[in-house]
C-alpha cells in the first residue's frame, strides 16, 4: 500500500484519476479498497470510486483537503470474452497496421506523406489477399484438386469419399468439387468482415463528443484539399476569444498534434471503406482461383461458348481488381474533421458485386466437363510469387519514402533512422508468410502420410514450390538470429559487471553502514542492464527485417529458377549442399508445421481460459492503441473508446467543481492520459495536471511513432497542461525518461531514476528484503505521493463559482494565464 500523501494546502476540490497499464488492474488494486463502486460506464469500460467517495460532485467543500481518488478500468476493452482469442488470426493485420503510425516526422512533404500511407494500405492488402489464397490452396488445391483427384489419397480419407475422381460421381468432375471447395476460403472472408464489422460498430462507429463537450462550442472545420494521410496540417480554432468590450475576436489558426484533432479517434469513414475493398479483395482472389483453373483447361477444349465465358469473366475480375485498387489508394485518413459521410455505394455495392461474381464463378466451375481430368498442383500457383514479389517491392518502395521525411527532419532517437515503418511492414508480411505456409505445410504433411511435401513420396504433390523454400529459409534465419542473440546477451553480462560497483557505490552514499554483498549487487546490477535491452531492440528488429527481406527474395529466386522444392533441386549437387538442402527443408516444415500447432493451440487456450486471454490481450494493449488506419480486420482500436471516455470524464470534472485535477497514468495508461490531455479544451487543459510512471511515451512511443510521439509534440503536451511529472526507474525496462527539460520558469518533467529497491540490505525501518520493483508498484515509492501533493499544491485554485458546491453545465473554465496566472509555477 502506498504511504498517505502529503495534504496539499485547500485550492478547492480535487480529483486524482488513475489509469492502469497494460495487463489492466481491479479497481479494488487501484483504489487500495475491497468495496468500490461503479460511477460510470459499463461492464467494458469504467470509473470507479470508493463508496465514501460517490458523492463528491455534488459536495466539493467536503474534499478541500485532499484529492478524491477514482479509477478508470479499460482492460476489457482488449482481454474481455473468449472472442478475444480469434483475434490471434488477425496478428498480422495488427502489425502492418502500426506501419502506418511509424511514419517519421517532418516539415512538409504532403505528397511524400500521402504516398507514404498508400504505400502500407497495399501492403496491407497483400496481406488480405495472401491469407485468403492461403485459403484456397488448403481447400482447392490440397483437399479439392490433389487429394480428391488421387485414388490413393482419397481412400484412406472416408469424409473424401464423395468427392473422390475414382467413383465417378457427381461431384468426382473437378470443376465441381473446386466450386464445392470454395465455400472454405468463402467463409473465411466472410467471417472477417463479421469480426470487423461487429467490432467497428463497438469502437469506430460511436461518435465522439461534439457539440455538447464542455468548452468546445464551435463547429467542425469543413473539408480542405489534401486531408488525407497528412498530419501536419492547421487544426480547427480553439474557439473565439472576448475582446473588453464583450466583442467576439477571432483567434489565429494554432497548428495542433496529430493526437489532438478533433477527428482523431473517430475512423468511421476509413475502416468502412477499407472493410468493403478488402472483403472484395478476398472475395475476388477466391472467385479468381476458381475460375484461372477452370478457363485454362477450357481455352485447350473444344467449346467455343465456355472459351468465351472464362475469358469474359476473367475480364470482369481483373476490372473489379481495378476498383479494389482504387478505392484503397484513393482516400486515406482525415483527421482535421471528424467526417461522419460513409460512402455508401461503395461500402454496400462493392462486397456484393464481388460476392456475385464469386457465384457466377461457382456456376461456371460447376459446368459440366466430362473430359477434365485434375493432376499435379492447382493451375495458378503463380498467385504466391507474384504476392510476395509485391510484397518485396511495396516494403522497399515504403522505404524510400520513410527515408525522403526522416532526412527533411533527422532526429537521433528516431528508431531506426526513420525506417521503423519499412522494417515492421516486412515483419507483417513474414508473419502472413509463416501462417499462411504453416496452415500449408501441415495439411500437405498430413494429406501425404510419412512423405515430405513435394518430394514425390507420397500421394500428392504437396503445397506450391515457394511455400517449401519459404519454409527452408526458417532455420537459416533462425541461426542467423543466435549472432545478434548472443551479441546481446555478451553485452548485458558486462554491463551487469560494470554497473555492480555503481550500485554498491550509490546505496553507500544513501544508506548508513551498508555492507556490500555480491549477490545483491549482482541481482540489482542485472535488472538494471536486462533493462537496458529494450534500447537495442530497434537495431535487432532491423536485422531481422532485413533477414527476411534477403531470404524472401533468395526464396522466390530458388523457386523460380529451380522450379523444384529445396531437397530436389539440390540433387546432383556436392553431397554437403544436398545434405543441407534437405534438412533445411525438412526441418523448416516441421518447424512451420509446430508453429501453426502452437499457434493454434494458445488461440484455443485463451478461448477457454481467462488468465491466458488476459496475457494475449497484453499484447493487444500494446498493438491496438492506435486506430484502424491501413487494415479493417485488425483488431479494433480500443483507444477510440478510452480516449474519449477520459476526456469527457476530465472536462466534466472541471466543468461542473471547477476543481483541480490530477490525471495519474502508469505504463500504457500514461499514453491513454496523454491522448486524452490532448483532445482537452484549451482552458481545461491549462487546469489538468499531468502524473506518468514507468511510462513508455519517450522510450518506445516516442522513438517508434516520431510523428505523434517525438520531441515536437511532447514539448507541446509539456507546456500545454498546467505542469507535468514523470517517475522512472533504471530498472525498469518498459518505462523511461521522456527527455524534456527546464524551459524557463517551468520545472524539468522527469524524475528519476528512482531508487530501486528501496534499500540495499535490511534496515531499521525495512527489516525484510525489499524487492526489485522494476516496472511494477510505482504507488509504494514515496516518491510517488510527493510529486502528487507537488502536483495537486501548483494548480491553480477553484473557480469560485463552483467551489461553493453548486454543480455547472457551463463550459470548461478559462485558461489559468487569462487570470493574470502564468499557468506554470516553478518547483
Amino acid at each position: 500500500m502506498s504511504p498517505e500523501p502529503p495534504v496539499p494546502s485547500g485550492g478547492g476540490a480535487a480529483l486524482e484519476l488513475l489509469v492502469h497499464g497494460v495487463g489492466g488492474a481491479t479497481p479494488q488494486e487501484m483504489l487500495a479498497d475491497p468495496y468500490t463502486v461503479r460511477i460510470t460506464g459499463d461492464e467494458t469500460a469504467a470509473i470507479h470510486r470508493r463508496p465514501d467517495d460517490e458523492e463528491a460532485e455534488s459536495h466539493p467543500e467536503r474534499y478541500e483537503d485532499g484529492p478524491v481518488p477514482e479509477a478508470y478500468c479499460w482492460s476489457n476493452l482488449t482481454s474481455g470474452n473468449g472472442a478475444r482469442a480469434l483475434w490471434l488470426l488477425l496478428l498480422p493485420f495488427m502489425v502492418v497496421n502500426l506501419a502506418h503510425w511509424m511514419r517519421p516526422a517532418t516539415n512538409g512533404l504532403a505528397r511524400t506523406q500521402r504516398l507514404y500511407g498508400v504505400f502500407v494500405r497495399l501492403l496491407a492488402l497483400t496481406l488480405t489477399v495472401l491469407l485468403t489464397a492461403g485459403a484456397c490452396e488448403v481447400a482447392l488445391d490440397l483437399v479439392a484438386w490433389q487429394c480428391a483427384g488421387s485414388a490413393g489419397c482419397a481412400e484412406d480419407r472416408a469424409w473424401l469419399g464423395f468427392l473422390s475422381a475414382a467413383r465417378d460421381g457427381w461431384w468426382a468432375q473437378p470443376g465441381r468439387r473446386l466450386a464445392l471447395a470454395a465455400l472454405v476460403p468463402a467463409l473465411l472472408v466472410a467471417l472477417l468482415w463479421y469480426l470487423s464489422n461487429r467490432t467497428w460498430s463497438a469502437y469506430e462507429a460511436q461518435r465522439p463528443p461534439t457539440d455538447s463537450f464542455p468548452g468546445r462550442s464551435l463547429p467542425e472545420p469543413g473539408p480542405e484539399a489534401g486531408d488525407d494521410d497528412a498530419t501536419d496540417a492547421t487544426d480547427a480554432y480553439e474557439g473565439p476569444a472576448r475582446g473588453t468590450a464583450g466583442e467576439s475576436v477571432q483567434r489565429t489558426p494554432k497548428v495542433r498534434p496529430a493526437l489532438g484533432r478533433p477527428g482523431f479517434w473517430y475512423g468511421r469513414r476509413l475502416v468502412a471503406r477499407l472493410r468493403a475493398a478488402h472483403t472484395a479483395a478476398g472475395f475476388l482472389t477466391v472467385a479468381g482461383a476458381i475460375t484461372g483453373a477452370t478457363a485454362r483447361h477450357d481455352r485447350g477444349a473444344s467449346s467455343a461458348v465456355r472459351e468465351g465465358a472464362g475469358w469474359l469473366l476473367q475480364s470482369t475480375l481483373v476490372a473489379g481488381a481495378l476498383v479494389v485498387l482504387w478505392v484503397v489508394c484513393s482516400r486515406g485518413r482525415s483527421e482535421r474533421r471528424r467526417d461522419g459521410t460513409l460512402d455508401n455505394a461503395v461500402i454496400s455495392r462493392l462486397p456484393a458485386a464481388s460476392l456475385a461474381l464469386l457465384g457466377l464463378s461457382v456456376l461456371y466451375a460447376a459446368w459440366s466437363r466430362p473430359e477434365w481430368v485434375s493432376a499435379g498442383t492447382l493451375p495458378g500457383a503463380i498467385t504466391f510469387p507474384v504476392l510476395v514479389l509485391a510484397q518485396g517491392v511495396l516494403v522497399v518502395a515504403l522505404a524510400a519514402a520513410a527515408l525522403v521525411l526522416h532526412r527533411r527532419a533527422p532526429h537521433a532517437r528516431i528508431a531506426l533512422l526513420g525506417l521503423g515503418g519499412p522494417a515492421v511492414a516486412m515483419l507483417a508480411c513474414a508473419l502472413a508468410g509463416v501462417m499462411t505456409g504453416g496452415v500449408a505445410q501441415r495439411v500437405g504433411d498430413w494429406l501425404d502420410g510419412s512423405g515430405t511435401p513435394g518430394m514425390g513420396e507420397g500421394s500428392i504433390v504437396g503445397p506450391p514450390v515457394l511455400l517449401s523454400w519459404q519454409a527452408a529459409v526458417i532455420p537459416v534465419l533462425l541461426v542467423l538470429l543466435l549472432v545478434p542473440v548472443a551479441l546481446l546477451a555478451v553485452r548485458t553480462v558486462r554491463t551487469a559487471r560494470r554497473l555492480a560497483p555503481v550500485v554498491e557505490a550509490e546505496y553507500g552514499s544513501r544508506e548508513e553502514k551498508v555492507t556490500p554483498d555480491s549477490v545483491r549487487t549482482r541481482r540489482i546490477a542485472g535488472a538494471r542492464a536486462r533493462a537496458e535491452l529494450t534500447d537495442a531492440a530497434p537495431w535487432l528488429v532491423g536485422l531481422v527485417s532485413g533477414a527476411t527481406l534477403l531470404l524472401g527474395v533468395g526464396a522466390v529466386l530458388g523457386a523460380w529458377l529451380s522450379g523444384d522444392v529445396p531437397g530436389r533441386a539440390a540433387e546432383g549437387g556436392p553431397a554437403l549442399v544436398q545434405s543441407v538442402a534437405d534438412t533445411a527443408q525438412a526441418l523448416g516444415s516441421w518447424l512451420i508445421g509446430l508453429g501453426f500447432i502452437l499457434f493454434v493451440t494458445w488461440g484455443r487456450r485463451a478461448y477457454r481460459d481467462p488468465s491466458a486471454r488476459r496475457t494475449i490481450g497484453i499484447l493487444w494493449d500494446v498493438g491496438t492503441f492506435w486506430p484502424r488506419a491501413s487494415h479493417p480486420f485488425a483488431p479494433p482500436c480500443y483507444a477510440e473508446r478510452a480516449v474519449p471516455d477520459l476526456t469527457w470524464r476530465m472536462a466534466s470534472w472541471t466543468a461542473r467543481t471547477g476543481g483541480r485535477l490530477v490525471i495519474s497514468g502508469h505504463s500504457q495508461g500514461s499514453v491513454l492520459a496523454a491522448a486524452a490531455v490532448w483532445q482537452l479544451p484549451e482552458g481545461t487543459r491549462h487546469r489538468v495536471a499531468l502524473l506518468t510512471y514507468g511510462s513508455p511515451l519517450e522510450r518506445l512511443y516516442g522513438r517508434w511513432f516520431p510523428a505523434y510521439f517525438g520531441a515536437g509534440p511532447l514539448s507541446d503536451l509539456g507546456r500545454e497542461v498546467h505542469c507535468w511529472r514523470n517517475l522512472w526507474r533504471a530498472t525498469d525496462p518498459i518505462g523511461g525518461p521522456v527527455r524534456l527539460g527546464a524551459d524557463g520558469d517551468a520545472p524539468a518533467v522527469d524524475r528519476g531514476p528512482l531508487k530501486d529497491p528501496l534499500a540495499y540490505g535490511r534496515t531499521a525501518r525495512r527489516p525484510l528484503p525489499e524487492p526489485i520493483l522494476g516496472h511494477s508498484e510505482y504507488q509504494a515509492d514515496p516518491a510517488f505521493a510527493v510529486e502528487r501533493a507537488a502536483l495537486l499544491d501548483r494548480l491553480p485554485p477553484a473557480l469560485p463559482a463552483q467551489r461553493d458546491g453548486a454543480a455547472t453545465d457551463r463550459g470548461a473554465p478559462e485558461s489559468p494565464r487569462s487570470q493574470g496566472s502564468s499557468g506554470r509555477s516553478s518547483a
